[in-house]
């Protein structure tokens, strides 16, 4: 059965992941990120990261045409933008040229659902 959350038109949630240091044992998602105060800075980093990469124009224009929506639970940012520049960011996640921000890894991306403003999770 796939998982659905209902969330608003034209936009994409990116699931991340802490990444783990080795040498911190027993670190869990649940801690505070490293370096992140709120939601916005974490989606900032992100913006930024991904509009380094000049040599893809489209994904670089996708990004810098994205908008903050919210920060939930501590490791959903919801994203919004026109749904053309949201399928780029899913073509480059398939890719894996995608970049998360610093401090995690992306686990996951919100599709579209057919019939309206519902996201369903995709693994890779």
């Amino acid at each position: 059965m796939e998982p659905f959350l209902q969330i608003a038109p034209h936009s994409l949630a990116i699931v991340l992941s802490r990444v783990v240091a080795e040498d911190a044992p027993g670190v869990t998602e649940s801690e505070e990120p490293p370096h992140h105060h709120t939601g916005y800075e974490i989606f900032a980093d992100f913006k930024s990261l991904n509009m380094k990469y000049f040599w893809n124009k489209m994904v670089a224009d996708a990004i810098a045409e994205t908008f903050f929506l919210g920060w939930i639970d501590e490791h959903v940012l919801l994203i919004q933008g026109k749904e053309d520049h949201l399928e780029v960011l899913r073509e480059a996640w398939m890719r894996r040229s995608l970049k998360p921000p610093q401090g995690f890894d992306i686990k996951y991306l919100g599709k579209n659902h057919l019939y309206g403003a519902y996201m369903m999770f995709i693994q890779r």
